[in-house]
């Protein structure tokens, strides 16, 4: 059973004659008492020529029309995108997945369209045709559409792009965290969770990070990426992101790309790399002699694994890079303080070196895995001095700062996500 009923009225006009308004209020009774046992939010979307304040509105007539409207809330938007991007925002602020959409079938196509790029998986669709054959044409339709042409899916996708564009940043301005060790010849950062536009509270606002299993649809995410793009002088049509899976294996670009990979190295100009994090950490490497540069995500499975050292060995492999000139820069983390795991695993940390585990006797003892990796990093050969991974903003932990950053130790699955990024200057 739908959990939300969204009527779709958009872009259709309603004449003033007696029996139009009868035949709506016969579809909103049907909708009320199909649907009133378990539905909690019900919503009538229709274009912003409607007119639906209390005092002035074609659809409060008599004939109980009027009672019945107030217990539906009514979305008037000048577009689409606007309009169904407040609907979300309404149905999320619920917690509801399972909705029930009542289209014309003339728009039912538009209607998925536009849910495929503002909606994710996490939500469930049913569709439900608007009875359009309504006795003296009282609802009088727009052109038909039923199939959506490539010019089409552009203009959908543009109107969505301009909307989500429009919309204020969120819990302050954009951030970006830079490392006095990496030189001029690079653009590199490291993103907080403010100056985005997600409103879901775990992850707003700058969650940088699509999922089938989160809230946040890719329109939004590209938005942010868009602004962080702007803000930090790349270019977004050249970004590419690790592909997570908790291990070492290194994408060199240029070659085939695995099907996922926790290290990217490049030395091609302009062209952007990025490691994700919320919890583990977003790894970001320099070598300013021979201008090449590297990415990790390094969580505990893929610190133990040797993910920063694979990373650097793939630099000095492709690129002639020397382990003197290469900087290693590790951004923000969850910290010993919140991090545990299960005895048997903290103990391979422990054999690393003992500083890295707090409390080893008990079942889940805390675990440091910043001090691992640097420790990993300077068996390696890196020179102490060019790992940086004590900063006051870079070192404080994930879990204990929510108004900084995200963290999935702290806020569960439907955690938000920020990066660590890199570039050679073209």
């Amino acid at each position: 059973m739908a959990e939300a009923v969204l009527i779709d009225l958009f872009g259709l006009k309603l004449n003033s004659q007696k029996n139009c308004h009868q035949t709506l209020l016969k579809i909103l009774n049907a909708v009320r008492y199909h649907h009133g046992a378990k539905a909690k939010f019900f919503c009538i979307m229709c274009c912003s020529n409607i007119s639906c304040d209390h005092d002035n509105c074609e659809l409060e007539t008599g004939n109980g029309l009027s009672a019945l409207l107030r217990e539906f809330e009514i979305v008037s938007n000048p577009s689409m995108a606007a309009s169904l991007y407040t609907i979300k925002q309404k149905v999320d602020e619920r917690n509801l997945s399972c909705i029930k959409v009542i289209v014309p079938v003339h728009r039912k196509t538009l209607m998925k369209a536009f849910i495929d790029r503002l909606f994710t998986d996490v939500y469930n669709f049913e569709f439900e045709d608007l009875q359009m054959t309504l006795k003296g044409g009282l609802l009088k339709q727009s052109t038909e559409v039923n199939i959506i042409t490539s010019q089409e899916l552009e203009a959908i996708q543009n109107e969505i792009e301009t909307y989500l564009r429009s919309l204020p940043a969120l819990k302050g301005e954009l951030t970006i965290i830079t490392s006095p060790l990496i030189p001029d010849t690079f653009i590199h950062g490291f993103t907080t969770r403010t100056g985005g536009i997600s409103y879901i509270p775990t992850l707003s606002s700058f969650n940088l990070f699509s999922s089938s299993k989160r809230r946040d649809p890719k329109a939004v995410v590209q938005e942010n990426l868009r602004r962080l793009g702007k803000a930090a002088g790349f270019n977004v049509n050249k970004f590419y992101q690790i592909k997570t899976d908790h291990a070492n294996d290194v994408w060199i670009m240029g070659r085939k790309e695995p099907e996922s990979y926790d290290g990217i190295t490049t030395n091609e100009r302009g062209v952007t790399i990025a490691a994700l994090g919320a919890d583990c950490i977003p790894i970001v490497f320099a070598d300013p002699v021979k201008k090449a540069c590297g990415v990790a995500h390094s969580g505990w499975r893929g610190t133990m694994l040797g993910v920063a050292m694979a990373t650097v060995n793939a630099m000095r492999a492709e690129y002639g890079c020397s382990l003197e000139d290469i900087i290693v820069v590790l951004g923000p983390s969850v910290g010993p303080c919140c991090f545990t795991l299960p005895r048997e695993s903290a103990k391979a940390f422990h054999n690393l070196d003992p500083g890295c585990v707090r409390l080893l006797d008990s079942p889940n003892p805390y675990v440091d895995i910043r001090k691992a990796t640097r420790i990993l990093l300077e068996r390696g050969g890196i020179l102490p001095q060019n790992i940086q991974d004590q900063n006051q903003d870079l070192n404080l932990c994930t879990s204990c700062h929510p108004d900084k950053y995200f963290s999935h130790v702290r806020d569960g699955p439907n955690f938000g996500t920020q990066i660590g990024f890199i570039s050679v200057r073209e």
